[in-house]
């Protein structure tokens, strides 16, 4: 599913318009992104967390030349799925 077809999905159980669930959805999408910048979660209780995740400088080769290269640090976004959400889809 894109982000189109969860609109349109949106739309139609929530009885919304499309333009109504677009708003919805990009204000979803940029309350999550503002929290994860600012370094909270996101804990959306039987759906899922979501998260910063911090990965550690490394080293590491390239496959081309074989030669060692060097892997900064970074953050990652990162999304744990709740109880509910996965036993749904058992």
């Amino acid at each position: 599913m894109n982000k189109t077809e969860l609109i349109e999905a949106i739309a139609g159980k929530a009885g919304l318009t499309k333009e109504a669930a677009s708003k919805a959805v990009n204000a979803y999408i940029e309350a999550v992104t503002e929290s994860l910048k600012a370094g909270d979660k996101v804990v959306i209780a039987g759906f899922g967390t979501y998260e910063v995740k911090e990965r550690a400088a490394r080293q590491a080769r390239n496959p081309r030349s074989g030669e060692a290269i060097s892997i900064p640090a970074t953050k990652a976004p990162a999304f744990k799925a709740g109880k509910t959400l996965k036993d749904s889809i058992k």
